[in-house]
């Protein structure tokens, strides 16, 4: 970090939908600690300029990589409550080269009870 600044993170439990950060300065102070799975940090990762590190120091470890052989994307999941509500997962989409190429959200669909039961409600 910046001037022996130190960032650090704590995300809450497996799948879990925050992530906290904290910064800290060289005198072991903290300067900010703030939740970062929200909107306004996602919308903070730009598109054909943000790379993999900027992801990181923006929100975090992702819960989940994957691959998409077709388009040769890897992504990073991230549950979270969108707008603070909905049960949501953010996906962010990285080229070979490391840098943001899209990102896509949708559903939690460990919340939905139709996608738990395929054939029908119990």
């Amino acid at each position: 970090m910046d001037g022996g600044d130190q960032l650090l993170e704590y995300p809450l439990g497996p799948w879990g939908q925050k992530t906290y950060m904290a910064r800290v300065g060289p005198d072991g102070k903290v300067i900010s600690f703030e939740q970062v799975l929200t909107n306004q940090k996602f919308a903070s990762i730009k598109v054909g300029e943000s790379t993999k590190e900027d992801v990181l120091r923006t929100v975090g470890a992702p819960v989940e990589t994957s691959y998409l052989s077709l388009t040769d994307l890897e992504v990073w999941s991230y549950p979270y409550k969108e707008s603070g509500v909905w049960n949501s997962v953010m996906h962010v989409h990285f080229d070979k080269a490391g840098v943001v190429r899209k990102m896509l959200n949708g559903p939690d669909l460990r919340f939905d009870p139709d996608r738990r039961f395929p054939f029908g409600r119990l």
